[in-house]
C-alpha cells in the first residue's frame, strides 16, 4: 500500500503545482464543513482536521477566517459533494471529488474533461471498488511496535503500518481517522503529523506511456482548473 501511495504522491506533484486555486478549494471545504457541523473546531472535529490540513498547505489565516465567518452567516451557497468516476488516458482509473452548488453544471464540466481527452466517464462505483478509502498519518519515528500497540489499545482498526527512513506511516480506514490521530496524540505527546490526509489509494496501478502521457497531463490540468473539483485520485504511473 505504501508504494502505491508514494507513486500517487509523485505523480500528483505536478498536479499540485497547477492548483492555483488551492486557497479557494480549502475555503470552500472549510465553509461546507463549518456550515454543516458548526464553526468551532473544538466541537467540530472534521472542521479541525480540515483547518490543520489547510495550515500545512500554507493557506493564509485570513482565508480560513473568511470561510468561517461566511459559514456563521445566514443563507449562503448550498454546496453538496459529488463524485465522478471513469477511465483516463492509458485506461487508468480516475475518481474526481467535487463540491458543487450546481450538480448539472459540474457534471457537464467534468464530463467535458473526459471527452476532450478521449476518456470515458463511468457510472457511480465504476472504479471506486478498486481503491481503498484510507486515512494516512505519517510522523517522525522508528518504533513501529509502540505505534501499533498504542493503536490497538485504543481499538483502532489499522490497515497497515510502515517504517522507513525514520518516518512511520499509518494506514487505517477513513472512518478511523480521528480515532487513530487521537490515540497517537495521547500516546506520543507533541507528535507532529507530517501527513494527515484521507485518500483513495489504488489497489493496482496502470502504466501510462507514449502519447498517453501528454494527454494525461492535459486531462489533470483541465480537471484541476475547475472550481468545483476538490481532489483527483488515480492509479496512473507515468512510464520512464
Amino acid at each position: 500500500m505504501g508504494r502505491a501511495y508514494q507513486n500517487r504522491k509523485e505523480s500528483m506533484a505536478k498536479t499540485a503545482a497547477t492548483k492555483t486555486k488551492i486557497y479557494s478549494k480549502f475555503g470552500r471545504e472549510i465553509y461546507v464543513c463549518a456550515k454543516g457541523g458548526g464553526t468551532d473546531p473544538d466541537s467540530n472535529l472534521a472542521l479541525r482536521g480540515i483547518i490543520e490540513r489547510a495550515k500545512k498547505s500554507q493557506v493564509p489565516a485570513h482565508v480560513i477566517e473568511k470561510a468561517l465567518e461566511k459559514a456563521k452567516g445566514a443563507g449562503g451557497e448550498d454546496f453538496s459533494p459529488a463524485r465522478y468516476e471513469g477511465f483516463g488516458p492509458g485506461n487508468c482509473m480516475v475518481i474526481v471529488d467535487c463540491l458543487t452548488d450546481n450538480p448539472n453544471r459540474t457534471f457537464g464540466d467534468v464530463r467535458l474533461c473526459f471527452t476532450k481527452t478521449k476518456c470515458k466517464i463511468g457510472a457511480p462505483g465504476a472504479v471506486s471498488h478498486m481503491f481503498d478509502h484510507c486515512a494516512i498519518l505519517a510522523f517522525a519515528g522508528d518504533d513501529e511496535d509502540a505505534v501499533l500497540e498504542a493503536l490497538m489499545m485504543a481499538d483502532v482498526d489499522v490497515t497497515d503500518i510502515e517504517s522507513e527512513d525514520g518516518r512511520i506511516t499509518v494506514f487505517a480506514p477513513h472512518t478511523e481517522s480521528f480515532k487513530a490521530k487521537q490515540a497517537l496524540s495521547e500516546a506520543f505527546p507533541g507528535i507532529d503529523f507530517e501527513v494527515d490526509e484521507i485518500q483513495f489509494l489504488p489497489q493496482t496501478t496502470t502504466e501510462v506511456a507514449g502519447d498517453d502521457i501528454p494527454m494525461f497531463d492535459k486531462f489533470l490540468d483541465m480537471l484541476n482548473e475547475l472550481d468545483d473539483v476538490q481532489n483527483v485520485y488515480h492509479n496512473a504511473v507515468i512510464a520512464d
